[in-house]
């Protein structure tokens, strides 16, 4: 009988990356969990997914986790779904540089960090999938989501070119840019904005009522919104297809706003972002 695939998951604490967890393991995977917070381990083991600590924004524990993957795998990762991020909201002006080097570590280094130490083992076997969990505004740009935006263009960009690079090993890279999914993510970045951004001190500071909104749950809500499940039908592709494709747009509004980047001219488009809630 053939060993299961294995699979690293990022970020499953919530939303996107527990949710494919648990439906990579129904479909066979042996999946390697892993999540930022001890708390977080016993609801992923309950359900009989091997679930580990580890957290993007540090080295160590980056290095940790893969030595550990290493002797409980066998030097056996068949692929890796990075998915753990955060979303820093904020004007551009508002953002102090330690912040956005913040925004960067956890949903840029980190998993470069992590893909880096992942690729030999997937080389020694002469095949692979790495899969990256981008955004919409990997493509588009969104105001007071800068660091943000930025974080998934440079993961677009290093990522597109991975795959070029990796082309003829057998190991394959795609890209999921979801526009809006159930989660915990408009929560955490609540927390961020008022950790960080001088909200009452800032010249966007009407402009930032309105975003505290619609994160604290107060405001319209998208219709378009849908739920992890919509994600892992194209995870799925770009895991199992033979040959998967760069980009996997998820939601009515990315897919809309990737046809329009193209269609329109860059300072219509841009301006057309500008008004866009």
């Amino acid at each position: 009988m053939a060993e299961p695939r294995t699979i690293i998951v990022t970020g499953c604490s919530s939303g996107i990356g527990a949710y494919c967890a648990r439906a990579l393991k129904a479909d066979g995977w042996r999946v390697f969990a892993t999540v930022r917070k001890q708390e977080d381990l016993g609801s992923l083991q309950a359900d009989g997914i091997e679930a580990f600590r580890m957290d993007y924004a540090h080295t160590d524990s980056i290095a940790d986790f893969m030595r550990e993957i290493e002797v409980v795998s066998g030097g056996r990762i068949d692929a890796l779904f990075n998915n753990g991020a955060y979303g820093q909201p904020g004007a551009v002006e508002d953002l102090t540089t330690d912040v956005l080097r913040e925004q960067f570590e956890a949903n840029f280094f980190g998993w470069h960090e992590l893909t880096r130490r992942v690729l030999p083992l997937m080389r020694k076997r002469g095949s692979g999938r790495i899969v990256q969990c981008s955004s919409i505004l990997g493509v588009v740009p969104y105001r007071y989501r800068g660091a943000y935006t930025a974080s998934k263009f440079a993961l677009e960009g290093l990522s597109v070119t991975l795959r070029m690079e990796l082309q003829g090993s057998g190991i394959h890279v795609s890209l999921i840019e979801p526009g809006p999914i159930a989660s915990r993510f408009t929560a955490n970045a609540l927390s961020k904005i008022n950790e960080h951004i001088d909200i009452r001190g800032s010249v966007h500071a009407a402009d930032y009522r309105r975003q505290l909104a619609r994160l604290d749950g107060t405001g319209p809500v998208s219709r378009h919104k849908l739920q992890p499940d919509a994600v892992y039908a194209v995870l799925k592709d770009a895991l199992n297809s033979k040959n998967p494709k760069p980009h996997y747009p998820v939601t009515v509004p990315a897919k809309q706003g990737m046809m329009l980047k193209r269609l329109l001219p860059a300072d219509l488009f841009y301006r057309l972002m500008r008004w866009t809630d």
